[in-house]
């Protein structure tokens, strides 16, 4: 199979995630910033899992820029990024309509993390199905940022229960680190 036709897969799963997260921002009764008010935890934590699917959505896209012939062991490592992927507007509805309440933000950084771990096993199919040139290896080496990026989402969990907004801190945290572009990739595609 061609790279193409996974990457096309994989943008509209992300493409219906955003739209059933922005679904759950309800139209307020009322018609003063008031009503807008109770809104706030809800269109917060939107934006946050707006930006992470994005920072997936551009890294998966590049990382697949690197991918010659699509086999088995990738089509299913891509499906099982997309099943924690899926489980995104859930966790983001039910922090956003409990304020961020201890057990919805361990949930949300639990998914966070999922993914994070399962993106990382994509990754690690690529190179292995890649050989020992593998374009990927080189771009991301010894994958410091990914690495770290996983121990940020697997403290933020018990740490949720300790004071949420710790929690909340390390999610910004890592999405602002991959709003950045991270150019390794591109920068071992150019000719």
């Amino acid at each position: 199979m061609k790279p193409a036709r996974l990457e096309a897969f994989s943008d509209g799963v992300i493409a219906i995630l955003i739209t059933i997260m922005v679904l759950e921002l309800h139209v307020p009764h009322g018609v003063d910033l008031a009503a807008l008010r109770p809104m706030v935890p809800v269109f917060l934590s939107y934006v946050l899992s707006f930006v992470f699917l994005g920072i997936y959505w551009s890294n998966h896209h590049h990382m697949l820029h690197t991918v010659e012939r699509v086999n088995g062991g990738i089509l299913w490592a891509n499906l099982h990024l997309l099943f924690w992927l899926s489980l995104t507007p859930f966790a983001t509805a039910w922090m956003g309509e409990n304020g961020a309440a201890p057990l919805p933000t361990a949930v949300y950084g639990a998914v966070l993390l999922l993914a994070g771990v399962a993106y990382t096993i994509l990754q690690n199919t690529i190179i292995a199905s890649q050989g020992p040139e593998s374009k990927l290896k080189a771009a991301v080496s010894r994958d410091a940022k990914g690495k770290l990026s996983v121990l940020g989402y697997a403290s933020a969990i018990p740490l949720a229960f300790v004071d949420r907004r710790i929690s909340i801190a390390l999610y910004v945290a890592v999405a602002l680190t991959w709003l950045v572009p991270d150019r390794r990739i591109e920068s071992r595609l150019k000719p």
